[in-house]
């Protein structure tokens, strides 16, 4: 439903809030297509000067909701996971994000494609794609390795292991560690607010040219990375992974060559 994700206007700042804390800010279809639109809507409207992402103060995103997902996978690249998607890569504003508590899954790669990145100390934030039986997305099997190096890329894409929000600033997804939530809510309007002050063509002109470089070789990969994640959901694999995260016991991979 449309009121899991607050759209909220202060000035030329437009807020993006998930608002499903009863469930970790996990996201459905609907949350993806509202934050598509309104992406898409930001980027064709003069009066938006910069888009602030949060999930508030206490959980930024658990990921998907499993539930949703296998209720309605997403089964092509106008599916609305892979809209919100194209309207985050393709938003030619600033945008910023706050990040307390989980962020699991798309929470973490969503961070890839920000121009500011806020993180709580303590947030926790985690890619189980292989976990789950399936595949990075969003760019993030590109993106990572460039940035962190192929060791480190794998401890976070193969292993799904876990850092925190020191973690993401000493190693350049984030821009900046808070002590908590509510600090960190408030550097990132802090920040967001200080674009509303300068010249908006040429901070466009700026973003564009600082993303160019390997822009179309992303999006290649983003699409492969869709397409190879749709599949991988039909998988037996990710089929014993989802029903084992849903029944709340391992899942028993042993019988899988």
């Amino acid at each position: 439903m449309s009121e899991h994700i607050l759209v909220e206007r202060d000035g030329g700042l437009l807020t993006l809030r998930l608002n499903r804390p009863d469930k970790m800010n996990a996201l459905t279809r609907d949350m993806y297509n509202r934050m598509g639109d309104a992406l898409d809507a930001a980027d064709g409207d003069s009066s938006v000067r910069v888009v602030l992402i949060t999930g508030g103060a206490e959980c930024f995103t658990s990921g998907n909701d499993v539930a949703d997902f296998l209720q309605a996978p997403p089964t092509s690249l106008d599916s609305p996971v892979f809209h919100f998607m194209r309207a985050l890569f393709e938003f030619s504003k600033p945008v910023v994000a706050a990040v307390a508590g989980p962020a699991v899954g798309i929470g973490t790669t969503l961070l890839l494609h920000c121009d500011l990145v806020y993180v709580a100390r303590d947030t926790k934030l985690k890619m189980p794609f292989v976990n789950l039986g399936l595949c990075p997305e969003f760019g993030s099997s590109l993106i990572l390795p460039r940035l962190l190096g192929q060791a480190r890329a794998a401890e976070l894409l193969l292993l799904g292991e876990s850092f925190n929000g020191q973690q993401a600033a000493d190693w350049g997804i984030a821009s900046g560690v808070l002590e908590d939530g509510p600090s960190t809510l408030a550097k990132a309007r802090e920040m967001a607010r200080r674009f509303l002050e300068l010249a908006p063509s040429a901070i466009a002109d700026s973003k564009r040219l600082m993303r160019t470089p390997g822009r179309e070789e992303l999006r290649k990969v983003i699409e492969e990375e869709g397409a190879l994640f749709g599949q991988r959901l039909k998988s037996p694999e990710a089929l014993e992974a989802l029903s084992a995260f849903m029944q709340r016991r391992k899942p028993d991979f042993s019988r899988f060559a």
